[in-house]
């Protein structure tokens, strides 16, 4: 246990720090392999550097971290031991130094929420950030029932919110099989007492058509899931599963899942079925561009990185913007589309298949190794 003398901070307080642009220093301690598989990213501001602990006690001055005495310095490590030790040693020497408590594993675990605009029937809509994993999920309000869409596994952390905005969950949707992060949808309408809505080309696994081990409410193209008043419309865009959907609010939102990102879309390799659901990805993206208004704004599931962020920090645009300057949908001929899919899709992590059986039910995994499974930021996009 740390000492009640050593000098920490929260893992959500460096977030909010970060995400408010304010100057931080931030020291990474880990291996350079452990590093290199996922380190903190976010903010305009972040002042980032790694240098393994196994290194930092030997140094006969602290030259080579560059770091700044005027100004703070948060350490990290993998869960918040380590980072003690090594906030004490640059305290000794003078750094305003704070030991993240809990680590990485910690900052896996933060959920910043975006609060967006409202549509006419929609009064609360909420992007719900994960920053560790750049995987968004959605709270959205009407007359005080809420829908909750692609949660993460820490389903305390919308219970939370679900209190701060004093709304009641009405259902929890799932807009594909995820294979990046474990899902807390079946976990919450359990909890809760609410339905999970799931495309059944979803509800088995796409490596041997198994079928799924868990109890789900089915939808599929052009169903309706009435929330308050509000009616979110169900679009479904196959290509990054075979079960993909969107959901549409007012035609205004279009909550994408992981069918179409700010600057990319979905990889469609991650059911061992690339060449076959990359035209499935193209047809749902050409019937996308010719049907959805252009200034309908798009709601995705995940970003890789700063740039996809608008200047109040959510992710989002327009679909005419995206249609602009989006790699995947600018691409306006069949065959140029699959010889990008094919250059820019690099192999999927060995960890996604067990993550998708886990979500399917097929497997069991312990919280140890949905940590381990979890670690680092998404690869779900065509880059």
């Amino acid at each position: 246990m740390a000492s009640p003398a050593l000098p920490q901070i929260s893992p959500d307080e460096l977030a909010h720090r970060l995400d408010r642009g304010e100057p931080l220093q931030l020291l990474d301690i880990r291996a350079s392999e452990r590093v290199a598989q996922g380190a903190v990213s976010l903010g305009p501001t972040l002042d980032f550097r790694a240098f393994p602990a196994s290194q930092l006690y030997a140094l006969p001055h602290l030259d080579p971290l560059a770091l700044d005495p005027r100004r703070p310095v948060a350490v990290i490590c993998g869960h918040g031991n380590s980072s003690g030790q090594a906030t004490l040693f640059l305290r000794a020497q003078g750094f305003d130094a704070y030991s993240v408590a809990g680590g990485m594993a910690a900052w896996e675990t933060v959920y910043l929420p975006r609060f967006l605009s409202p549509t006419p029937s929609v009064q609360r809509v909420v992007q719900v950030d994960r920053v560790g994993k750049g995987a968004l999920s959605y709270v959205l309000v009407s007359d005080g029932d809420a829908v909750v869409v692609d949660p993460g596994r820490h389903v305390e952390r919308y219970d939370e919110l679900l209190r701060e905005l004093d709304a009641t969950p009405a259902a929890v949707v799932d807009t594909h099989m995820h294979a990046d992060y474990l899902s807390g949808a079946r976990a919450a309408a359990a909890r809760w007492h609410v339905p999970y809505f799931l495309h059944p080309d979803d509800a088995r696994s796409p490596y041997d058509g198994s079928e799924g081990r868990f109890t789900y409410q089915p939808i599929t193209h052009g169903d309706t899931i009435a929330v308050g008043r509000a009616t979110l419309r169900v679009e479904h865009v196959p290509g990054h599963t075979l079960g993909s959907i969107a959901l549409l609010a007012d035609d205004a939102l279009a909550l994408t899942g992981d069918f179409l990102f700010v600057q990319s879309m979905g990889r469609p390799d991650l059911g061992g079925q690339r060449d076959a659901w990359a035209r499935l990805q193209w047809h749902s993206l050409a019937r996308v561009r010719n049907a959805w208004p252009g200034d309908q704004l798009v709601l995705p599931a995940h970003y890789a990185g700063e740039p996809e962020r608008r200047a109040d920090r959510a992710v989002a645009a327009r679909l005419d913007v995206i249609t602009a300057t989006n790699a995947a949908v600018a691409i306006r001929e069949e065959a140029a589309f699959f010889r990008w899919v094919a250059d820019n899709t690099p192999a999927p992590p060995e960890t996604y298949r067990t993550i998708k059986l886990a979500n399917l039910g097929l497997v069991d995994v312990s919280e140890a190794d949905a940590e381990t499974l979890e670690f680092g930021p998404n690869q779900c996009a065509v880059r």
